[in-house]
């Protein structure tokens, strides 16, 4: 979020230099809610209730998992295996704990 122009082009090779500049505000917008996503999902973990703890966790997980179906459908199928798999996965292992 805060380092697309300098570190994004070291990290995102496929794109080319001159697409960070312009994009450094869309960058910033999907940081800000990855984090939110973050904070969401750590809010959970310290949630004492157990029903809202399961609640609470499984709707940020799908959020997280949604989210990663659309980036895969709409960006790169990687984001498929990057971002949806684990949130299933977490999801699936909350459920069932």
């Amino acid at each position: 979020m805060f380092a697309w122009t300098t570190r994004g082009p070291k990290t995102f090779r496929s794109l080319r230099p001159e697409l960070f500049a312009p994009t450094k505000v869309l960058a910033a917008n999907q940081g800000l809610y990855n984090g939110f996503l973050a904070a969401a999902l750590i809010w959970a973990l310290l949630i004492a209730d157990p029903i809202w703890h399961r609640n609470v966790g499984a709707f940020f997980l799908s959020c997280v998992a949604v989210a990663g179906i659309y980036s895969a459908l709409t960006a790169d199928g990687r984001i498929l295996l990057v971002q949806t798999v684990p949130a299933l996965l977490a999801l699936a292992a909350m459920l069932l704990a």
